[in-house]
């Protein structure tokens, strides 16, 4: 057995709190197991990482849902300098939370300052774990970090609940992941599309496990919120990453039967025009943990992110899911809210925005039993990583 660190390759630096929030998940499980693990520094190779990235998207600058996906970028870049001072001092101080997250809360390696390198110091490393996140979207396959290809074949690599983030790959970006994921010691995927993409590609049955922020209970995740209420009253928490204003015009019916203030996270994803003066409370102070806390403490939650249903599901609350894309097409990532709804036996809580606020009030969720599944979900989740840890001759204690 070895004493060697795991190297946990993670989105770990994404100013995006599903993201930070599912690789500091990660790293906790590890520390839980009293397996010694560092998170590979992004900082030397974010460039090259880009580049590649860059060159995927203008080879489909012709493609109009790509062009669609990434113009929210553009506006949001667009809003820094074009939306005031005030404006620009929010997000900067939003993404001073990340920023402080991220450097308090994570093990990070030394700098490697090219994917060269990284692969020459693979061999210090005990094995290589990367995921979850959508770290599979055709962008990243082609930036070709996430899959893998620098470690080399006698280093044990683990894929853990990794995300495709879309239902099926482009041609191009298919060919690459039926290569990487072949090589892959073990694999695992967090969506049951993800798991059909694999055995069509590579002939794999591999399991479906659940994404890192599931495997610890509301108890556990309470050690990184304060217990204070960052809202001081009853309020109804938003967190929207698309432009769909539907959805917010059924969150206001809802305030009209509750009476309850609206709090919402503004222009995460995009700048959004017509949210502005649709909610009561609109914090910028607030990072991965404060972003907990808000869903832990609501009266009710709606949202459109994977991450937010997750919370949502972990503190037992009221809450509604909405579809940030409103077909299926191929940047769309519906996918894993299907999937996870499907999962705990709520698909009842994917609302369309028409329907009737005084029966949604009514609809009922039986927690014990939602609860009893995510433990389930849970216990197989840590056999597939205790079974890839014991096969790569990793020490681990019991959790």
């Amino acid at each position: 057995m070895t004493n060697k660190k795991l190297a946990l390759v993670t989105c770990y630096f994404q100013p995006n709190y599903g993201s930070q929030l599912q690789a500091y998940a990660t790293q906790l499980l590890f520390d839980k197991m009293k397996v010694e693990n560092v998170t590979i520094c992004i900082d030397g190779l974010q460039s090259e990482i880009n580049k590649a990235k860059y060159r995927y998207f203008l080879s489909r600058i012709w493609d109009i849902n790509t062009v669609k996906d990434k113009w929210a970028t553009v506006k949001k870049m667009t809003a820094i300098y074009t939306k005031g001072k005030e404006y620009r001092d929010s997000m900067a101080l939003r993404k001073e939370m990340f920023k402080s997250f991220s450097q308090t809360k994570f093990h990070i390696s030394e700098v490697y300052n090219s994917k060269q390198e990284l692969a020459n110091a693979a061999h210090e490393y005990a094995a290589f774990i990367v995921g979850s996140d959508q770290l599979w979207l055709p962008s990243n396959i082609e930036a070709n970090y996430y899959t893998l290809n620098f470690v080399p074949d006698n280093v044990p690599k683990i894929a853990l609940a990794t995300s495709f983030g879309i239902a099926r790959l482009p041609k191009r970006q298919a060919q690459k992941a039926a290569k990487f994921l072949k090589r892959l010691d073990f694999c695992s995927v967090r969506e049951l599309s993800g798991q059909k993409i694999v055995k069509e590609l590579t002939g794999r049955e591999i399991p479906v496990v659940c994404d890192p922020t599931i495997l610890f209970a509301a108890e556990e995740w309470d050690g990184i919120t304060k217990k204070e209420h960052f809202v001081k009253e009853p309020y109804l928490f938003c967190y929207f990453l698309g432009n769909n204003p539907e959805q917010r015009d059924f969150v206001k019916r809802f305030k009209e039967k509750t009476g309850y203030k609206i709090v919402q996270l503004q222009h995460c994803d995009e700048y959004i025009k017509s949210d502005v003066g649709f909610p009561d409370y609109t914090p910028y102070n607030v990072g991965p943990a404060e972003f907990v806390q808000l869903i832990r403490d609501a009266e009710y939650v709606f949202t459109d992110s994977f991450h937010s249903s997750v919370f949502s599901l972990l503190y037992g609350k009221r809450f509604f899911t909405f579809r940030r894309y409103n077909n299926d097409g191929i940047v769309s990532t519906n996918g894993r809210l299907y999937s996870l709804l499907s999962l705990v036996g709520l698909e009842e809580r994917l609302l369309k925005a028409d329907e009737d606020v005084e029966k949604c009030m009514l609809m009922q969720i039986d927690y014990i039993k939602i609860h009893r599944k995510l433990e389930t979900l849970r216990e197989f989740t840590k056999q597939y990583i205790k079974e890839a840890l014991f096969q790569s001759g990793i020490n681990y204690d019991n959790y």
